[in-house]
């Protein structure tokens, strides 16, 4: 194990070098007397040199560590130590290392290995952080049963496995270090318990802060559901005595899948009408049932290294995905997971950061928890089920939870099973994994005495160190329609294997209108000529929810183009499209939402620069207001009535069914505001009992520029809460006009209650600032140097979360030769940062394409 030295460049690791640890772990003992400034780890560890391994090296990582003492089998130890790890002779045979080490919970900013929030003891060791903890072999193919004891006078002592009583837990399932987790402090909780299939009866507790414990129920609700669906989809059964939920106010993440300990950022457990609106109540949902499907996906079963990190995350992504539709509606939540997709993921396979689904390199593992491997990592496993059917996926997936229980994987391993249960050769299908960039799929189209041909070509475009692609597999579900709307062939699923593939339809009276992608079956760019007339077509006749919202979606982004590049009025076929499903009492209101909710300015961009045009964020802007107008006046006559019958009396309830009248109430009074000033959202606003009501009032209000009163009363009246505060900070940036975006979170920086130090705050702010499009990018520069003196001044307290930002720059090449110049200056100017971190000088490489 090579050492790096500050001054030296970090090192790359691949896939291709990996081998096998030297040294196996059986079991872990471990200490912990806590203390602010001075907590002392005492570790007993049970090692056994590994027959398989090729590297006889005897290396533990550790991290800001300062070793005490350490012996091997009750001998004093003195090991070669550097700054990452240690290293030394040892017994050719199974042996005890036993080490005290001591560490600063309360000095560790970056929120990696054991650190403190509010005086609440935490840890996060995923990727890397249990290094910062105690000296081990910190990888994810090194497993082993766990036994910890916490000292302290902390009211609540918790850590992974069962309770033993006294501070003292034990994990029987082996595990590797990323998954441990410790958790003290003076914590409230609110317990419940759960009767699994076979009848055992599970513990279940949700700990959080005093004053927290009545924004609890939900999240207790969603574990309780999210154990029962795991049972009946996937026949997967809790396996520990209890189950915890921690909520830290310091996180870098939303969530981690700790064995029997899951920690999480207060934002994604705490949930209450005041203070939550539908949207966190279904992030909370959804991050719950993320977490807990870890156990199996993940936990019971892990990765080999970390190379293989969608194995876990695109699986469970995939997972909670079908608990979510299964909960909600399976058409309005495929359209909220590809938006997600095309915001985060084809953006980023669209720049300099495209990777793919499974790396071949890394220098910090950190920078590698992307929209690449989350999303497009389920979208892949969403496309096995496709082609191979439903009943074929569940018995690969028993399969897989058989073989490999208590293993550390590859995706070579979840790929087998499902060449062993169906026989099938996966070999192309891999490449998924192996090959970066959103493939791109031409079609054309044909009519000749009945038959109809469907001619697809795919390419995918070159990304860093991959110029070029082989066909990849690709599943298209393909729906006809005749002239009256009606399906004249089932949906049925076109298996493109090469470069040209063709598919015909037989025994067709007339030409048919196609739905190609239904339920965006594959994350592909389409490109196929198509009117708008059809569009409006399939907006208004297509039996695909998916495609009937598409359809809108393309004719929007098609007239807010020609809007930018021609001056063009807005389409009237796409208005009078809008008001046909305004009409549509059969349409679910969260799908109206959807259909009104319009392209966002990333994807006008994106359209532009596919036409070979170089976008303006600022008139983007400017148009998407035009339009946003015109629409409001289209449907203006609706409107009164959209909005009284979307009103939902009674106390408030996340269910669905409200949810959807509240949004789509919502997207009509956003248009009335634009008509009336604000009138009616002033009045929403007075009256709200509910924080959606609420903070919708207010967006319409600050959008009107009419706020100001409310805004300050908002202010005043949830000042004293956290996390609203946090909703509160990214409105102020978020709804600043153009030039006034950058000095606003400037602004907000010097603000009493806003902190460099809590994640959650400085996400606020500057992910609003990044988020507001043309803000961010006004052509005086002013965003970029906002943005990169807060990124600088943030690495040294956090790196991680400064890298995951600095994702704001990715497109900075498609944009004028000014706004490159000054985008390019902003990132060499944090890379010159001395004693820059090497998350930050990673990501800040990669961004500058070097």
């Amino acid at each position: 194990m090579k050492d790096a030295s500050p001054a030296a460049a970090p090192l790359e690791i691949f896939l291709s070098d990996y081998t096998p640890p030297a040294y196996l772990v059986d079991t872990v003992e471990l200490t912990f007397k806590l203390h602010p400034t001075k907590t002392r780890v005492i570790s007993k560890i049970a090692f056994r040199p590994n027959p398989e391994a090729t590297d006889k090296t005897f290396y533990l990582h550790g991290e800001d560590l300062t070793l005490i003492r350490a012996s091997i089998d009750g001998q004093d130890w003195k090991p070669y130590a550097t700054e990452h790890g240690l290293t030394a002779r040892v017994p050719d045979a199974p042996f005890i290392w036993e080490a005290e080490v001591e560490i600063s919970p309360s000095t560790n900013t970056a929120l990696e290995g054991l650190y403190m929030s509010n005086g609440m003891y935490c840890t996060q060791c995923e990727a890397e952080g249990f290094r910062k903890i105690s000296y081990y072999p910190d990888r994810p193919d090194v497993m082993a049963v766990f036994t910890v004891t916490i000292e302290g006078d902390e009211k609540v002592k918790l850590s992974n496995g069962n309770d033993l009583g006294d501070g003292k837990w034990h994990d029987p399932h082996p595990k590797p270090a990323y998954l441990f987790a410790l958790v003290a402090g003076d914590l409230v909780n609110l317990h419940d318990t759960f009767t699994t299939k076979s009848g055992r009866e599970v513990d279940l507790n949700i700990y959080v802060r005093d004053g927290d414990l009545h924004k609890t129920p939900f999240g207790m609700d969603a574990l309780k559901r999210s154990m029962k669906w795991d049972e009946d989809v996937y026949g997967r059964e809790y396996d520990l005595d209890l189950f915890n939920i921690v909520a830290v106010d310091d996180f870098n993440m939303g969530a981690m899948e700790n064995k029997g300990l899951n920690i999480f950022n207060s934002s994604a457990v705490l949930a209450s009408p005041d203070t939550s609106t539908d949207g966190n109540f279904h992030r909370i949902e959804t991050i719950i049932a993320h977490e807990y499907f870890h156990n199996w996906t993940g936990n019971r079963i892990t990765c080999r290294d970390w190379f293989q990190l969608c194995l876990k995350e695109g699986l469970t992504v995939f997972r909670d995905q079908q608990f979510s539709g299964d909960t909600r509606g399976h058409a309005v939540e495929r359209i909220n997971d590809v938006l997600q997709l095309r915001a985060r993921q084809f953006r980023e396979d669209n720049g300099p950061l495209a990777h793919p689904v499974r790396p071949e390199s890394f220098v910090e593992i950190n920078n590698f928890y992307t929209a690449t491997v989350y999303e497009k990592g389920a979208e892949v496993i969403g496309m096995l089920k496709t082609l191979i059917g439903d009943e074929a996926y569940y018995e690969g997936c028993d399969l897989y939870f058989t073989r490999h229980d208590g293993q550390a994987c590859t995706i070579e391993d979840w790929l087998k099973c499902f060449e062993d249960t169906t026989g099938r050769d996966l070999t192309q299908f891999k490449l998924w994994y192996q090959q970066a960039g959103t493939p791109r799929v031409k079609v054309d189209e044909a009519f000749q005495d009945g038959t109809y041909t469907l001619t697809f070509t795919q390419s995918t475009p070159p990304t860093p160190g991959q110029d070029t692609k082989d066909p990849r597999v690709i599943p298209i579900a393909v729906g006809l329609l005749n002239d009256a709307g009606e399906e004249i062939h089932p949906t049925k699923i076109c298996e493109v294997t090469d470069e040209v593939h063709k598919f015909r339809f037989t025994s067709l009276d007339a030409k048919p209108i196609p739905s190609i992608n239904r339920g965006f079956s594959a994350p592909i760019i389409l490109e196929r000529e198509q009117s708008n007339a059809e569009r409006a077509f399939l907006l208004a006749h297509d039996t695909d929810p998916f495609n009937k919202w598409e359809a809108g979606r393309a004719l929007a982004r098609d007239v807010m183009v020609r809007m930018v590049t021609e001056d063009a009025t807005p389409d009237q076929a796409y208005l009078d499209g809008l008001v046909a499903v305004a009409r549509d009492d059969t349409l679910d209101p969260g799908f109206k939402a959807f259909c009104f909710s319009g392209p966002s300015n990333d994807d006008i961009q994106q359209a532009l620069v596919d036409s070979g045009v170089t976008p303006d964020p600022t008139k983007i802007f400017l148009t998407g207001q035009t339009l946003n107008l015109s629409i409001s006046q289209a449907v203006q006559d609706l409107l009164p009535r959209i909005y009284a019958e979307m009103q939902v009396t009674g106390p408030y309830s996340p269910k669905v069914e409200d949810s959807d009248r509240r949004a789509w109430g919502n997207a009509a009074l956003a248009m009335l505001s634009r008509l009336d000033g604000g009138a009616q959202a002033a009045k929403q606003y007075e009256t709200a009992d509910n924080m959606t009501q609420q903070l919708a009032a207010l967006g319409c209000l600050l959008r009107a520029e009419v706020g100001e009163n409310q805004n300050q009363a908002f202010y005043d009246q949830w000042k004293d809460d956290r996390l609203v505060m946090d909703k509160w900070f990214a409105m102020q940036v978020m709804h600043a006009k153009l030039d006034k975006a950058a000095p606003k979170a400037q602004a907000m920086t010097q603000h009493p209650d806003f902190t460099m130090t809590n994640p959650n705050r400085f996400r606020a702010v500057f992910g609003a600032l990044g988020g507001n499009v043309a803000g961010f990018h006004d052509r005086s520069g002013e965003g970029y140097r906002v943005m990169a003196d807060a990124l600088i001044t943030l690495d040294k307290i956090n790196p991680q979360t400064t890298a995951r930002m600095t994702t704001v720059f990715d497109t900075w090449r498609r944009y004028d030769a000014d706004r490159q110049a000054m985008m390019r200056e902003a990132l060499e100017r944090i890379k010159a940062t001395e004693g820059l971190s090497g998350d930050t000088t990673e990501m800040v490489t990669r961004l500058l394409g070097g």
